[in-house]
C-alpha cells in the first residue's frame, strides 16, 4: 500500500467522478483507476461501488477511507515537525471559523504569525456542520467555533470567551441617551440582525423570548459584514455580540448600550481534531491561545465602549 494509493482515493471520494478525481490528482484517469484497484486486491475487500460511473464507496470502503485521511494526516504531521526542527515552524494552518467569531480571529492569527513568520493561515468561514465534518476528515487543523454543540466530539478543547450581546444604536434614537434597555424594548426598534440560519440570531430569539418579545428585523443578512454595512446612517439598531467590536467598532452616531437581563451567550473557543498529540501547527495555534487572553482583551475593549468612549 502506498501513500499515492490513499491520496487518489481522497481525491475520488471528495470528487466523486473518476476524470475529476484524476485531474485534481494530476494523473491520468486509467493511472487513478488502476491503483485503486491495486488498493483493493492488496487490502482484500471491495472499496469502490462500479457501474458505469462512479457510485459511491462500498461500507469497507467507507473505513479504508478514514483510515485514509488519518494516515495521510499523520504523513503531513510528520513533515510538519520535522520541517519545524530544521528550519522553524512553516507551511499553512487551515482554520475553520463560525461567521459570528471572524472578527476575533486575528486576536490568534496575528500573534501566531508573529511568532511563526515562516508559516502561513488559510481562514475558512464554515458552519458549525462543516467544521466538524472538516475536523473529523483533518481538512482543517483547527477551529474557532461554539464549544457547546453536540456533534463535536473526540476532539480537544480551549474557552477562548463568552458571547456577550450588547444593543447598538444610534444615538438620536428612542434608546439613544438610554443608561441601559431591556430586549423588549430593543425588539421594538427598526432592527437589523443575523438570519434565522445564524446560531447567534437563535440565541438572541430566545433572549428576546426570555423578556416576553419577539423581533421582526426589517434587514436579515447572514454574515456580520452585511449586518453593519447597514448600521450607518442612523435608521437601524441591532443586537450584536461585543467580539464584534474588536473588528467593526462602533459606527459614527452609534452607540452601545448594555441589555437588561439575559446578555450573555454561549462559549467560542479553539478545538482541533482527534489527532494526538495535536500537529506541529495546531499545536502552535494552541499555545498561541493561551498566552492571548481573548477574553480579557474583548472585555477590555467592551467596557471602553460602555464607559462613553463610542466613536
Amino acid at each position: 500500500m502506498q501513500l499515492r494509493q490513499l491520496e487518489y482515493l481522497v481525491a475520488l471520494a471528495r470528487e466523486r467522478h473518476f476524470v475529476r478525481a484524476a485531474a485534481a490528482c494530476h494523473v491520468s484517469q486509467p493511472s487513478l483507476s488502476a491503483a485503486i484497484r491495486r488498493l483493493e486486491h492488496e487490502l482484500n475487500v471491495p472499496i469502490v461501488r462500479r457501474g458505469r460511473r462512479y457510485e459511491g464507496l462500498t461500507p469497507e470502503g467507507e473505513v479504508v477511507l478514514a483510515w485514509a485521511h488519518r494516515i495521510l494526516a499523520e504523513g503531513d504531521a510528520l513533515r510538519q515537525e520535522l520541517s519545524a526542527l530544521r528550519d522553524g515552524l512553516t507551511g499553512t494552518l487551515r482554520l475553520g471559523v463560525v461567521p459570528t467569531a471572524l472578527p476575533a480571529a486575528s486576536l490568534l492569527t496575528t500573534p501566531f504569525c508573529d511568532r511563526h513568520p515562516r508559516a502561513g493561515v488559510s481562514i475558512e468561514s464554515l458552519s458549525s456542520a462543516d467544521i466538524t465534518h472538516g475536523l473529523a476528515e483533518f481538512e482543517l487543523d483547527a477551529a474557532m467555533t461554539y464549544l457547546d454543540d453536540d456533534s463535536l466530539r473526540g476532539v480537544r478543547r480551549l474557552p477562548l470567551y463568552e458571547e456577550r450581546y450588547v444593543l447598538l444604536t444610534p444615538v438620536a434614537g428612542p434608546l439613544g441617551s438610554a443608561p441601559t434597555a431591556s430586549w423588549s424594548a430593543a425588539a421594538a426598534l427598526p432592527l437589523c440582525l443575523l438570519n434565522s440560519r445564524m446560531r447567534n440570531r437563535r440565541i438572541i430569539d430566545e433572549c428576546f423570548a426570555a423578556d416576553g418579545a419577539t423581533a421582526a428585523p426589517a434587514i436579515e443578512s447572514d454574515s456580520v459584514a452585511g449586518l453593519y454595512a447597514h448600521l450607518p446612517g442612523g435608521r437601524w439598531s441591532s443586537v450584536i455580540s461585543h467580539a464584534w467590536l474588536h473588528m467593526f467598532g462602533v459606527p459614527d452616531g452609534m452607540r452601545v448600550v448594555p441589555l437588561d437581563g439575559p446578555a450573555h451567550g454561549p462559549r467560542v473557543g479553539l478545538v482541533t481534531g482527534p489527532d494526538d498529540p495535536p500537529s506541529v501547527l495546531a499545536g502552535a495555534l494552541l499555545a498561541e491561545a493561551r498566552r492571548a487572553g481573548v477574553r480579557e482583551a474583548l472585555d477590555v475593549l467592551l467596557r471602553t465602549y460602555l464607559d462613553g468612549h463610542d466613536h
